[in-house]
């Protein structure tokens, strides 16, 4: 996730200092994101997607949960 973050930038021709501060957060906490660091906190995440303008992805996030529905119909039986 961290390096498709770091293409979208460079795609848009932003710097890491731009998306930073778009996105209200450190470069240091944008350059942990673009490495994929676990620790980073969502809402950074988010923010970064934001200012590349996809932050409509984020909402996929476990969107179709085919597992859980299975269990869910299970339960129906």
């Amino acid at each position: 996730m961290g390096e498709n973050i770091k293409l979208a930038r460079k795609r848009r021709k932003l710097t890491t200092i731009q998306v930073a501060e778009r996105a209200d957060i450190a470069r240091t906490t944008l350059y942990q994101i673009e490495k994929g660091n676990s620790g980073v906190a969502i809402g950074a995440y988010f923010n970064a997607l934001r200012v590349l303008g996809l932050q409509d992805d984020f909402l996929k996030i476990g969107a179709d949960d085919t597992f859980g529905r299975k269990l869910q119909d299970l339960e129906l039986l």
